[in-house]
Order: structure tokens, then sequence, then C-alpha cells
């Protein structure tokens, strides 16, 4: 079975973030099974200096994974390699019902774009982009040709993209 993708996109400050985490608390409510992709246009990390992983990693370990009774995650280092492709990302998660992804703007995947107007850069992303099939916006919307939220309704923007993947109900 092929992942439900559905994607957040917008400038930096845009309301992305806020809306993914409500967007996953509101289909997690509802019984499904969500995962999240997020791209970062600049080096993160998340492990600590001095934790033995770290140790690991700095030590040249190509992949180190972390195991607890809780969670477990795994860290890859490209060492100079490419960043992986977005389906490369998309086929290492685990199956689930919906796939978030927050970031990849240039993804062929439908998309909801965030619109905030304390964002430095307001410019709109869907007149340019045809995967782009809803706004969400915390500010009125003028001619818009496809359907635009309020930034703040989670329970619209999930019944829309619930629909739009074909989401089976719970």
């Amino acid at each position: 079975m092929t992942q439900r993708i559905f994607g957040i996109s917008g400038w930096k400050n845009s309301g992305k973030t806020g809306l993914a985490v409500r967007l996953v608390a509101e289909f997690t409510r509802r019984g499904y099974r969500i995962s999240t992709i997020k791209h970062a246009h600049h080096d993160f990390d998340i492990d600590k200096v001095g934790a033995d992983s770290f140790r690991h990693r700095e030590a040249g370990a190509h992949e180190v994974t972390i195991v607890s009774g809780t969670r477990y995650a795994i860290m890859h280092e490209l060492r100079g390699a490419p960043e992986p492709s977005f389906e490369e990302i998309v086929a290492r998660i685990a199956p689930c019902d919906l796939i978030l992804i927050e970031g990849y703007k240039r993804e062929p995947v439908p998309k909801i774009e965030a619109r905030r107007l304390q964002s430095a850069n307001r410019e709109p992303l869907a007149p340019n982009d045809p995967n782009i099939v809803a706004i969400a916006a915390d500010h009125p919307v003028e001619a818009s040709e496809i359907p635009v939220f309020d930034l703040d309704d989670t329970m619209a923007m999930a019944d829309f993209i619930a629909q739009k993947v074909g989401l089976p109900p719970k």
C-alpha cells in the first residue's frame, strides 16, 4: 500500500509547526496513526554533546540507534553524501495512516499553505504551486480559487485532509 501523504507549506514564521502539531493531535484523537517528516534548511542536532550516542557519532558511526523502553531513535550521518531524497525518507517511515510533512515546498504532494501576517515573507505560494490545495491563514485571503481556512480551524482542516487523501473513517 502506498502511504497517504499530506504537506504543510509556507514561509518561515507562517504557522507551519503549530498547524502540524494541532493536526497530529486531532488525527490522533480520531484514532489514526500519524507520522511526520520535518525538513530543516540548516544543520541541526538532536543529540547532546557528551552523551554516549554523540560520542559514537563523533567517532565516525554511520548510524547510531538509541533504544529504551519508551522510544528509539536512529541518527544517520551523511558524512558528505547528498541529502536523501523525499522518496528515500518516506520509504523509511513505518506503516501508518497518514504522513504529515512540514517543509518540502517543492515535493509534488497535496499541501496546505500556512500564512500569517507576522511572517517576514508573505508572498503567496499557491498561485505558483498546483499541489497547494488549500490555504490556512490568520487574515482574510482575497479571490482564492482554492479553499481558505482560518489558521486555527484545525477540525475543518483535518476533515478536508482526510477527504483529500482518502482516510477511511475510524
